[in-house]
């Protein structure tokens, strides 16, 4: 009789220790990851006010994606990609996030897109351990404060009207600088650096105006700004707020001010755009003119166009260094993938040349914006092209 009791508290104990086992396991698996997968999501605007970069970035990262699949994987996985649309809009963007996280539990976001879509996931987001990798944004606040699990990847839209400002003061001879801004928080980060550079040099901004992401009448904010008596208006405008507040105001017969946009508007359509030679940008690389004359800008145009029978933007520059980056973080972090190893993997990446001669990135520890400099274009005759070399301030 007490051999069987003690038999039985044997096998208790054995029982016991295997299902603990399989807990700690299952605790210790990497959310995302399998030995044959690893699950990234995207939040995008596919269908709203900036769906010209959403649907080309998302186009870009799937095609690396691919790419990386069809070459055997990452260190035995292939990568699947899950893409929601949020329209541009905060509602709908916590919605994916969600979505992503605890349905579908990703192992990272990448190039998440919008600055307040963003701002308005990361609680959730980092709370639940997923990385934020190169947003669609490049506000201060997608890297700022430090957070191991943010990445981003080019100069912010702070510094890049720092620049500008700088710039078109001190080499234009500029004295009535005003602010033309989404209130959004993207738009608030241009009217912040162009403040800031104001007071730098010992200047006030002259006037400044706000409107609604979605408003097509600027007719009263250019008369606004006109009357001030801008010579530079700078822009926290995206697509189609800087064509027809710019076109508008050269139809009115303003033609004695100069308008310079973040990156943001630095977009082959903006350029292609009737009426819009003249119009400044501050650039982060080239853009993928399928003539240009870098033969790995070329290629990838034709790739792209033969993938998806449309012409690459901007936004898909962005999206393949994105894709590009978080596959060689992938690749760094070895077969045994976990948050862990990704961040070390992520950190590694030293002296990064993207294939659009964009500045050279590097990461570290303490390190999660790999690169600062931009560059100014101005659009003549219906393209973009470089003025300066990378500017600072």
């Amino acid at each position: 009789m007490e051999e069987t009791i003690a038999m039985g508290l044997k096998w208790a104990m054995m029982a016991a220790s295997v299902v603990a086992a399989v807990a700690t396991g299952a605790a210790a698996q990497t959310r995302g990851v399998t030995k044959t997968e690893i699950l990234l999501g995207m939040h995008t605007d596919l269908s709203g006010v900036g769906a010209t970069y959403g649907v080309s970035s998302s186009n870009a990262v799937k095609m690396r994606f691919d790419e990386a699949n069809d070459a055997g994987g990452i260190n035995g996985r292939k990568i699947r990609l899950i893409v929601e649309d949020q329209g541009y809009q905060v509602p709908k963007a916590v919605q994916a996030c969600n979505k992503l996280i605890n349905r579908d539990k990703v192992f990272a976001f990448v190039q998440a897109a919008g600055t307040p879509m963003n701002n308005a996931c990361f609680k959730d987001q980092l709370a639940a351990e997923v990385p934020n990798l190169f947003p669609l944004t490049a506000s201060r606040m997608m890297f700022e404060p430090f957070h191991r699990l943010k990445f981003y990847f080019a100069a912010s839209y702070f510094d890049q009207i720092r620049s500008a400002v700088n710039y078109f003061v001190k080499e234009k001879g500029k004295k009535a600088v005003c602010v033309m801004y989404q209130d959004t928080d993207y738009g608030k980060e241009i009217l912040d650096g162009a403040e800031t550079q104001a007071k730098k040099l010992g200047i006030k901004l002259v006037e400044a105006t706000a409107h609604k992401p979605t408003d097509q009448d600027f007719t009263a904010p250019i008369t606004k700004l006109r009357q001030a008596g801008c010579d530079l208006v700078l822009m926290g405008t995206i697509v189609r707020d800087s064509i027809i507040p710019y076109v508008t105001a050269r139809k009115m017969g303003w033609t004695d001010v100069d308008f310079v946009g973040s990156a943001a508007t630095y977009d082959s359509v903006v350029g292609a755009a009737q009426g819009m030679d003249g119009f400044y940008a501050m650039g982060l690389t080239e853009m993928p003119y399928a003539d240009s004359p870098v033969p790995a800008i070329r290629e990838f145009v034709e790739r792209y166009k033969k993938k998806f029978n449309i012409d690459p933007n901007i936004g898909a520059v962005y999206g393949h260094v994105a894709a590009d980056l978080t596959v060689l973080g992938l690749k760094n972090a070895g077969p045994d993938l976990t948050l862990d190893s990704f961040i070390k993997g992520m950190e590694a990446i030293k002296g990064y040349k993207d294939i659009f001669n964009g500045a050279e990135q590097n990461f570290g520890p303490q390190i999660r914006q790999g690169a600062n400099s931009s560059f100014l274009a101005e659009v003549k005759g219906g393209r973009w092209t470089r003025v300066t070399q990378p500017l600072g301030f």
